[in-house]
């Protein structure tokens, strides 16, 4: 038994990925993380899209679970077609919104920074469900699952050829 497996087990939780899958989640959030720290670093700085995608989204996207948990108490399990269809939609739909308004400038880089960030949470805890739900899932200690295009090619090709 690996030394994860055995840190997991004493927190009472199971990590869902491996080595390649939480390499991956972190080298990913890294870049988007990085690529909004250069650009306000090198630009100008704005703090609203800080404030969106390190507080607004991840809030939002904790209500609507949260509400969802209380009517049915049942775990999310979107991971076929459809949920990897929604989940890059929404993702498209945060980060291209200001080439067609421009007003709303501050939802690539929050995105980028909700996305990012929340990449490097599901590699520290080993989630395997979509990025997006991994600080509700986090806060609510629930394991609702929405289906992630990037990254499960890599979960089930790292699943298919482990040793039982």
């Amino acid at each position: 038994m690996s030394t994860t497996d055995v840190t997991a087990r004493r927190k009472g939780s199971r990590r869902r990925i491996g080595t390649v899958g939480t390499l991956a989640r972190a080298v990913v959030g890294l870049l988007l993380l990085g690529s909004v720290v250069h650009g306000h670093v090198v630009g100008d700085f704005k703090p609203l899209p800080w404030l969106l995608g390190l507080i607004g989204f991840p809030a939002a996207a904790l209500a609507v679970q949260r509400l969802r948990a209380r009517r049915t108490p049942a775990p999310i399990r979107a991971t076929g077609p459809v949920g990897h269809a929604v989940n890059v939609a929404a993702f498209l739909l945060l980060y291209l919104t200001p080439w067609y308004e421009p007003a709303l400038s501050a939802t690539s880089d929050g995105a980028l920074l909700f996305y990012g960030a929340s990449m490097l949470l599901a590699a520290l805890r080993g989630y395997a469900g979509c990025e997006v739900l991994a600080v509700s899932n986090w806060v609510l200690r629930r394991d609702d699952q929405v289906g992630c295009a990037l990254f499960w090619p890599v979960d089930e090709a790292e699943r298919r050829f482990q040793p039982r």
